[in-house]
């Protein structure tokens, strides 16, 4: 991996103290959205500083927090969402699914809070989300599993293969339908799931009609959906959430995290919708999960208002134009060797390569002026590739940057 140090950003760009820039191709670790030194976080920041740096919610009143939950409902389009705003994604997976489990039992008796979620999964580093998820890199040792497991196949060619050699279509949920009456949906709290898969399969995208199935069959059975957008949440598949590619898949509940923060603050939010929120308050409801000392820190409040600035001050019709550009570049790539697919929205790319040559390319595009995240670990035997996933407010001219170096660090493998 690189290893080199910074003296200075500039919104996409690393300055290197040997005088060199490198452009950030991945977003640092998937979470700079809007870029390094922006003048408008900084400013958010500055105003909030002198004001209280810390101020426990049971004793100072928190308008800077819930002018962020106002602020980000209205971003995503779930304006009537309750919200909880805690430290990192791993936490607001745990409070989403402690939040769900009480919801489902004061709803309907649940006598069991199950969490299903499939083998192409990622959904944090805590010993629960490790246990439940399916990435093959970061699974526990299976005694360190507390029993749990992915439940089902996601609907992609690595873990999910057809005889037939036919591709995966929207009718792969039936599978989830046959799970959840397997174990009984009177045991099973709710289904969690990446609408378009991260880092551990690199970006691939749900058929058609995929996720609107899996909500039809939750509803059906009284069990929730909660949508893991830690990774694709706030335009970075090009809309504000990645499930409004699609209509009738709406989640009961929205994790976000990397791109609110976007490198400057640790955060995460979970979004409950206005139907079942209420649940969580009721008499027979659990204790509500603890956020922690740090959650809803006004500085990080402050810094996130500055990254919605940044969001809404993108020219969105452009910014679009520019994602569909830069899937095109990429998928061109695939008519060189070694470069066995290109898959992705947005501004969020998977580049699978034939195996053994992540590493070596990895190094040619360093030496090329941009640096790249891997993924690695999906089916078997394992694919590999890198993840392409620029800032939000990279230019034309910085994605055309991009786009060759890759290009030219391919053909010199070849």
């Amino acid at each position: 991996m690189p290893d080199f140090d910074v003296v200075a950003t500039s919104g996409p760009w690393l300055h290197r103290a040997d005088g060199s820039w490198i452009f950030d191709g991945s977003s640092g670790l998937l979470c700079t959205n809007v870029g390094q030194s922006s003048a408008r976080v900084f400013t958010r920041i500055e105003q909030q500083f002198p004001k209280y740096s810390f101020g426990g919610a049971a004793v100072v009143r928190p308008h800077i927090q819930l002018e962020l939950m106002d602020r980000l409902c209205d971003a995503v389009g779930r304006p009537d969402d309750s919200v909880a705003l805690v430290t990192c994604g791993t936490l607001g997976v745990e409070v989403a699914v402690s939040l769900a489990r009480t919801i489902v039992r004061v709803r309907g008796g649940k006598q069991r809070g199950d969490i299903l979620t499939s083998d192409l999964s990622y959904h944090g580093m805590s010993a629960l989300t490790l246990a439940l998820a399916g990435n093959h890199a970061r699974r526990p040792r299976p005694a360190d599993t507390m029993g749990l497991s992915p439940a089902f196949s996601a609907p992609y060619p690595p873990t999910h293969p057809h005889d037939d050699g036919q591709v995966c279509t929207a009718a792969c949920a039936e599978e989830l339908a046959k799970v959840i009456d397997a174990r009984g949906a009177g045991h099973v709290a709710a289904v969690l799931l990446e609408p378009v898969n991260g880092t551990t399969g690199g970006a691939y995208v749900p058929p058609a009609g995929y996720l609107r199935r899996v909500a039809e069959i939750c509803r059906e059975r009284d069990v929730l959906v909660i949508h893991d957008e830690v990774l694709t949440g706030l335009w970075r598949t090009g809309t504000p959430l990645a499930s409004q590619h699609w209509e009738g898949c709406e989640p009961d509940i929205v994790i976000l995290s990397k791109g609110l923060g976007a490198g400057y603050t640790p955060v995460a939010a979970v979004m409950v919708s206005p139907e079942i929120a209420p649940l969580i308050r009721h008499d027979d409801a659990d204790p509500l999960p603890a956020m922690g000392t740090m959650a809803a820190h006004p500085l990080m409040a402050a810094a996130c208002l500055g990254v919605l600035d940044e969001l809404e001050a993108i020219d969105h019709q452009a910014f679009r134009a520019r994602g569909e550009r830069l899937g095109a570049s990429l998928r061109s790539l695939t008519k060189l060797p070694g470069v066995r697919e290109v898959r992705g929205l947005g501004h969020l790319y998977g580049v699978e390569l034939a195996p053994g040559l992540l590493w070596a390319l990895l190094r040619q595009t360093e030496q090329r002026g941009v640096f790249f995240y891997p993924f690695t670990g999906a089916g078997e035997p394992r694919s590999e590739g890198l993840v392409v996933a620029p800032p939000l407010i990279s230019t034309d001219e910085d994605l055309e940057f991009l786009t060759a170096a890759l290009r030219e660090a391919v053909t010199a493998l070849n």
